[in-house]
């Protein structure tokens, strides 16, 4: 029966290859008719135009024909970039065409329809039936949400139940099925078995043949405008993300563009690392970006900005600096909505008095002061809001600068720039003479130097016009240092005086060298925005934010703030909240505070899939909960930990490690110190022996397979074949704030786990130890 079936399912795929051929080969000699079209329009484009301006209706009829022309060059353009598209599917599907079947009868009919899946449609040109489904229509929910037996699907028009009568795997490879399996309701255990066996890549792979149910529902929600996602380590959290974008793109294609969906992600070797799995599905990769990169495109210019990585390298190994526990205490703080409303009372009272402004200077004089500014602001009708009164000031001070310039003309010096003028600067002034006068030539004396007068003025006053179009005349910098000269404590906590003091005194320290801590960036950012008006994205419609747990309530409000239109996937697991800010222990309590109880859904993943059955289960005694991760049925070498005497046999060992790991097959293995000062030292100590071997520092922007030494906090949402913990004693890892990196660290081991300490292991390792005993 086995091969009666497998025959019958390799007629059909022999069948569906040779029409996607078929399909393929129309399909690129079409493609390069277009192509040719395109360049003959473009080659001979003015030559089919006809162009004559002599009067109103012949320069009408040359409008017509210019667009016209343009139309049609733009429709080629259009057909060639859809035909590509169609081509780069074919080839897809020509490698693999699909991986699932599903039989299914609709409820009040006979007809049994049998379902195909891949990553594309196909239809069938002569009977315009299909081929194969894309995995993200409607009726393939089926396949990952559902066993034989009664089943339903939403469409758009609504719910059609029915029945399921089988449901299939397939393994194809270049057109022959390599293995086949019916199946229950979860994805087979074969098809994991396969997929989850292979060695790493340096990018992540899609996952839509292992879709599983319950990260199906993350994929295809529609409902929630906060959709959050607490999911155990390896448990597909990311992956079922890019597939939801894939799925938005396709069921939203006529109104959801890319660009209208943008990913946090958590550094940007990450966002080398997941770039390919959009374009594998045949869509265009979303927006992606760090929390980072977004702060330094708004407030780079103004401070030495700390980034996220600095401040964790300072939590990890500042603990010697006599001001440690301030900034612990500042970074905790600074990341609440309690601060936030600081920031709101401050700017509130600034309405009335104390907003500080800078003066218009131009070749050291002052054209518009300070006080001119002040009091025209603070002439103007107070109940209207700080931004909208400042955009009535920022008119003012243009038509000031409009009559400033006439007299400016005036001026020596711009006698004296005249005579230094350029030929190019002359050929402009007497084009700009042509075009007022109609006049050919330079006749008139005093008509010459008054357009060369204003041409100077005008270049010279451009950057003061820019600088009042930005709002740069507000002292946001020294607004942001006031505050700190306020009763802070009088707003948050009466208790802690004292250390509100401290926080205050170490703050304005920072300010004054100009530099802005990362605690103090997105507090900076709110009250710019609140004082200039937010520069809110209303054309982004989806906000992705991997790691969610990494940030902090004052950042989930602020996101919220600027892409009010969005909705929201938060993709997190709280037992790897790593930063200082996490100790508020509130989870993501906070995002819960951002939305209505109606619109958020929560969706919790304990299945773990990246590693071993044996690797689960060991880390998961080092964190509290660790029960209640399920590990996928997947076995492999137990975890090691090893004691050594000290740095040299510590590296011989690593070394050996290294060695057996490559025998085996191992593509990708990393090393993890917890921080960028002991990963350089690692590094300069094995690099030596292991050649090839690579430094990942927070500004590395690709992922790439090898041997790599990597900080703990870099290798966040990675994953490798195997992973050497580089030293896991009690002396690097011992505080209990450091117990959920120790643990980020270990899971991201997929098949291997090694550990080496000195003197004493971390405590995180006792119940590990206890229950080997």
């Amino acid at each position: 029966m086995q091969d009666e079936q497998h025959k019958e399912e390799q007629k059909r795929v022999d069948r569906v290859m040779r029409i996607i051929r078929e399909q393929l080969g129309k399909l690129l000699q079409t493609s390069s008719g277009m192509r040719e079209d395109i360049v003959d329009i473009r080659k001979n484009f003015w030559d089919d135009v006809t162009l004559n301006f002599e009067d109103a209706a012949e320069a009408a009829e040359s409008a017509a024909s210019l667009k016209q022309q343009a139309e049609v060059l733009a429709e080629r353009e259009h057909s060639h970039r859809h035909a590509a598209q169609q081509v780069k599917m074919l080839r897809k599907l020509e490698q693999t065409p699909y991986f699932g079947r599903v039989d299914f009868i609709e409820e009040g009919s006979s007809n049994e329809e049998r379902i195909y899946l891949g990553i594309g449609s196909m239809l069938d040109e002569n009977s315009s039936d299909y081929l194969i489904y894309d995995w993200r229509a409607p009726v393939s929910s089926l396949y990952y949400d559902y066993s034989p037996g009664p089943a339903r699907y939403d469409t758009p028009i609504g719910t059609i139940a029915g029945e399921m009568k089988l449901k299939r795997q397939f393994v194809i490879r270049r057109g022959q099925i390599v293995s086949m399996f019916d199946t229950g309701v979860t994805i087979g255990d074969e098809l994991l078995q396969e997929v989850l066996g292979k060695q790493s890549d340096s990018q992540m792979r899609s996952i839509v043949a292992t879709i599983q149910r319950e990260q199906n529902q993350i994929i295809r929600n529609e409902r929630a405008r906060l959709l959050i996602v607490q999911g155990a380590a390896g448990s597909g959290k990311t992956s079922a993300a890019l597939q939801r974008v894939a799925y938005l793109l396709y069921r939203y294609r006529g109104t959801l563009q890319a660009d209208q969906i943008v990913l946090f992600s958590p550094n940007p070797m990450f966002n080398s690392y997941v770039a390919t799995v959009l374009p594998e599905l045949g869509e265009q990769n979303m927006q992606q970006t760090t929390y980072q990169q977004y702060l330094e495109h708004r407030i780079g210019q103004s401070f030495a900005l700390e980034d996220p990585f600095a401040q964790m390298e300072y939590t990890l190994g500042g603990m010697d600096d006599p001001d440690y526990e301030t900034r612990m205490a500042s970074i905790r703080h600074k990341s609440g909505a309690a601060f936030m409303k600081v920031i709101d009372q401050y700017v509130e009272s600034l309405g009335r008095s104390g907003l500080l402004f800078k003066s218009i200077k131009f070749r050291g004089r002052k054209l518009i002061s300070a006080e001119e500014i002040e009091q025209k602001f603070y002439g103007l009708d107070g109940s209207y809001s700080i931004p909208n009164r400042l955009k009535m000031v920022a008119d003012w001070m243009l038509k000031e600068l409009t009559r400033l310039s006439k007299e400016e003309r005036k001026k020596q010096w711009v006698e004296d720039e005249m005579e230094l003028l350029d030929k190019e600067e002359y050929i402009h002034a007497y084009n700009e003479m042509r075009r007022k006068t109609d006049s050919d030539f330079f006749d008139d004396f005093e008509r010459e130097k008054d357009i060369l007068a204003t041409m100077i003025v005008q270049e010279r006053f451009k950057r003061l016009r820019s600088r009042v179009k930005k709002l740069r005349f507000i002292d946001t910098q020294t607004l942001y240092r006031r505050l700190y000269e306020r009763d802070l404590a009088s707003g948050l906590d009466p208790a802690r005086a004292e250390e509100w003091a401290a926080i205050s005194k170490l703050t304005a320290e920072q300010l004054n060298l100009g530099v802005l801590t990362y605690e103090d960036a997105t507090p900076y950012l709110y009250m710019k925005d609140l004082i200039e008006g937010f520069q809110t994205n209303t054309s982004v419609r989806h906000l992705f934010i991997d790691e969610a747990q990494d940030y902090s309530p004052f950042q989930f409000y602020y996101l919220k703030r600027v892409f009010p239109m969005a909705k929201m996937t938060a993709l997190g697991d709280l037992n790897q909240s790593i930063f200082a800010h996490a100790a508020l222990g509130n989870g993501f309590d906070p995002l819960g505070e951002l939305y209505s109880k109606e619109e958020t859904e929560t969706i919790v993943l304990t299945r773990s899939y990246r590693s071993t059955k044996q690797i689960v289960e060991f880390t998961s005694l080092m964190i509290e909960g660790g029960s209640r991760i399920v590990p996928f049925n997947r076995h492999g070498e137990e975890p090691t930990i090893t004691e050594v005497s000290g740095k040299e046999e510590l590296h011989v060992k690593i070394e050996e490690r290294i060695r057996l790991l490559e025998e085996e097959g191992a593509q990708s293995i990393a090393i993890i110190c917890k921080t960028a000062e002991e990963s350089k030292a690692a590094f300069e100590a094995l690099a030596v022996h292991c050649p090839g071997m690579r430094l990942i520092e927070k500004e590395t922007v690709t992922f790439e397979n090898g041997i790599v030494v990597i900080p703990s906090y870099l290798a966040k949402g990675v994953e490798f074949d195997a992973v050497i913990l580089y030293n896991a004693s009690s002396r690097v890892y011992g505080k209990e704030s450091e117990r959920k990196l120790f643990y980020t660290a270990c899971t991201r081991a997929m098949h291997e786990l090694h550990l080496y300490y000195t003197d004493e292991p971390s405590p995180f390792l006792s119940r590990v130890v206890a229950e080997k005993k």
